[in-house]
C-alpha cells in the first residue's frame, strides 16, 4: 500500500486559484469524461494494387492501392512521428474516462449550489504544501463542474479496440484483419484483369474470372509479406504493432511507437520494399520455369509485375512511402532532429503528388507506360486521371499527417504529471460532503482522497459526483457515496510525462487518478480534463 505520511496527511500541490487569483472562480469545469487522445500510431500503408491488364497486353494500368506503411505501390507509409503515424490518424486522443466513471448524480453544477466554503477558500497554500503549478481554469472543488453546467458527466469515449474487419490469424501475435473493402478491391481486379485475360488465353472462357480471383489473392498474399516485413522488424526493436489490416488500397502495418533512432528508421522502412523486390524476383524465376503463354506464366508474370511496382512506389523518397521514411532517417541523422527530417520528407511528399497528379496521365497519354496511342481512349484517359488523383490524394494527405503527427510527438514532453496534478486533502469515509469541501476550501485544494483509518488511499471523489449533490443535502452525504475504488492502474508515478504519461492514462480510462511519489506517498490528484486542456494548449503553440 502507498504511504501518506505519519499523519495520514497526503503532500500537498498547487492550487492555481489559490496562488494567483484568489477571487476568481470559473463557473465552468471540465468534463468528466474527456475525450481520450494521444499520439496516432505510425501506419505502414501498403501501395496500389497491381496492374489489371495482363502481361504481353498493352493496357496495363496499376489502381491505387491503400496506403501502407510501406505504401505498396500507391501505399502511404505513414510516419510515426507523425502518428500513424501518420494515418492516424486520426487526430491524437487524449486519455477519458469510462463510462461507469463518468456517471454523476443529477444535479446542478451552477454556483447556487455550491458548498457555503466555497466562497471562502484561502488565497494561499495550506501549511506544509509542497508548491507546484496547476492547469488553468482555476476554481474552487465545490464550484467544480463537468463542464456541461449540468452536473451530469459527458458519457466519455473509449479508444477503439485493435479490429477492422474479419481477423484472418495472428502470425507472430499481432492481428491480421482483411477489412470489407478488400472484397471490393478484390472483386474489381478479378473482372479487369479477367477481362485482359481473355485475349491472352481467350480459350479459358468463363474460367478466366477464377484465375483473376487466384491472382487477386495472391498479390495481396504479397502485400501482406511487405507489412509482415514491417511487424518483424518493429518487433526485432521492441515497438509494438497493434494490427495489420488488408483494405482497399493495400495494407496498414499500425506500429504504436517510432523507433529510436534514425538508423532502426531507416531499416524499418527499407524491409518492406526488400521483401516486395525479393518476390518480384522469385516470382521471375519461377516464371523461367513454366511455359509461357499459360495460365502459370501469365500468373507470375503479372505477380512480378505487380511486386516490382509497389517496391518500386514505395522507395519513392516521399512521405508517407517508405522511402520518405528513409530520406527522414537520413536528414534526422545529419541534423539530430526528428523534426527536420519529418519537414524535408513530408514537402518532398507533396511535390510527389503533385507530379502523380499531372504526371501519370501524362505518361500514359505518350506510350511510355506501355501503351500504344491506338489502344488510348476517351475511357482510358478518364480512369488514368481518376487513378491519378486517387495516388496524389493519398500522398499529400500522408505527408500532412506526418507533419501533424510530428508537431504532437514535438510538444508531447510538456505534458507532466507533476505540473498538472491538483492538490488533494484524504478524508475518512464517514465525512459528510460539506465537511470535506470545507477542508478542501481552507487547505486551497480541488480534490479529496478518501482514506482508512491509517491514512491509506482507499478511493477518489469524483468531480462530478460533487457537483451533482445539491448544496442542502451536502451535510447528510457521506464522501464514500461519491468515490471511485482505487485500482493499480488509477495510481501514476508523479514523474511520469509525455507519451508515457498518456499510455498509463489510456491502460486505465478514468476521471481522476491518483498521484504519488516514488516514495509512495501523495502528491495529489490528476484529472483527465486537466490532461486534455493541456494537450490543446501544448498543439496550439507553433513549433
Amino acid at each position: 500500500m502507498d504511504e501518506s505520511g505519519g499523519s495520514g496527511q497526503p503532500r500537498s500541490g498547487t492550487d492555481e486559484a489559490t496562488e494567483r487569483h484568489g477571487e476568481q472562480r470559473a463557473s465552468s469545469a471540465p468534463a468528466a469524461g474527456a475525450t481520450r487522445s494521444g499520439p496516432e500510431r505510425p501506419e505502414h500503408p501498403t501501395g496500389p494494387t497491381p496492374p489489371t491488364a495482363a502481361p504481353g497486353t498493352s493496357e496495363a494500368a496499376p489502381s491505387p492501392d491503400r496506403p501502407h506503411d510501406s505504401a505498396r505501390g500507391a501505399a502511404t507509409h505513414s510516419d510515426p512521428s507523425t502518428g500513424a503515424e501518420d494515418g492516424a490518424e486520426d487526430g491524437a486522443e487524449v486519455p477519458g474516462a469510462s463510462p461507469d466513471q463518468a456517471e454523476a448524480p443529477a444535479g446542478s453544477g451552477s454556483p447556487d449550489e455550491a458548498g457555503p466554503s466555497a466562497q471562502d477558500a484561502p488565497h494561499g497554500p495550506s501549511d506544509g504544501a509542497h508548491p507546484h503549478p496547476e492547469p488553468e481554469h482555476p476554481r474552487t472543488l465545490a464550484h467544480s463542474g463537468t463542464g456541461t453546467g449540468t452536473g451530469k458527466a459527458q458519457p466519455p469515449r473509449r479508444g477503439r479496440e485493435p479490429g477492422g474487419g474479419l481477423l484472418m490469424g495472428r502470425p507472430f501475435g499481432v492481428p491480421v484483419y482483411v477489412a470489407p473493402s478488400w472484397f471490393l478491391v478484390a472483386a474489381l481486379i478479378t473482372w479487369v484483369f479477367g477481362g485482359q485475360l481473355d485475349r491472352v488465353l481467350p480459350e479459358l472462357g468463363a474460367l478466366r474470372y477464377l484465375v483473376s480471383l487466384f491472382f487477386a489473392v495472391a498479390f495481396y498474399a504479397s502485400v501482406l509479406v511487405h507489412e509482415l516485413a514491417h511487424t518483424v522488424a518493429a518487433l526485432r526493436f521492441k515497438l509494438p504493432v497493434r494490427r495489420i489490416q488488408l483494405q482497399f488500397f493495400g495494407g496498414v502495418s499500425e506500429i504504436e511507437k517510432e523507433a529510436e533512432t534514425p538508423g532502426r528508421e531507416f531499416v524499418l522502412s527499407f524491409v518492406g520494399p526488400l521483401l516486395s523486390l525479393v518476390l518480384s524476383g522469385l516470382f521471375y524465376l519461377a516464371m523461367l520455369a513454366v511455359e509461357p503463354g499459360t495460365v502459370p506464366g501469365v500468373l507470375l508474370a503479372g505477380l512480378m509485375i505487380s511486386n516490382l511496382i509497389v517496391a518500386a512506389f514505395n522507395l519513392l523518397p516521399g512521405l508517407p512511402l517508405d522511402g520518405g521514411r528513409m530520406l527522414r532517417a537520413v536528414v534526422w541523422k545529419i541534423t539530430g532532429r526528428p523534426m527536420s527530417g519529418t519537414i524535408a520528407a513530408a514537402w518532398v511528399g507533396r511535390a510527389l503528388a503533385v507530379s502523380v497528379l499531372i504526371g501519370l496521365p501524362l505518361l500514359t497519354q505518350s506510350g511510355a507506360l506501355g501503351a500504344t496511342q491506338d489502344h488510348v481512349g476517351g475511357m482510358d484517359t478518364v480512369t488514368d486521371a481518376l487513378l491519378a488523383a486517387i495516388l496524389a490524394a493519398i500522398i499529400w494527405t500522408g505527408a500532412g499527417n506526418s507533419l501533424r503527427m510530428a508537431r504532437l510527438r514535438e510538444h508531447l514532453p510538456e505534458l507532466r504529471a507533476r505540473s498538472l496534478t491538483r492538490r488533494a486533502v484524504p478524508v475518512e469515509t464517514s465525512t459528510p460532503l460539506s465537511e470535506a469541501l470545507r477542508r478542501a476550501n481552507e487547505a486551497g485544494a480541488r480534490a479529496l482522497v478518501v482514506v482508512d483509518a491509517d491514512g491509506e488511499p482507499l478511493s477518489l471523489v469524483r468531480e462530478a459526483a460533487i457537483v451533482g449533490v445539491p448544496e442542502h443535502r451536502r451535510p447528510w452525504v457521506a464522501v464514500s457515496g461519491l468515490a471511485q475504488d482505487l485500482t493499480d492502474g488509477m495510481r501514476v508515478s508523479a514523474e511520469l510525462a509525455g507519451e508515457a504519461l498518456l499510455d498509463t492514462l489510456r491502460a486505465t480510462p478514468a476521471t481522476e487518478y491518483l498521484v504519488v511519489e516514488d516514495s509512495g506517498e501523495i502528491y495529489g490528484v490528476l484529472s483527465a480534463a486537466d490532461v486534455e486542456r493541456a494537450f490543446v494548449k501544448a498543439m496550439a503553440r507553433p513549433s
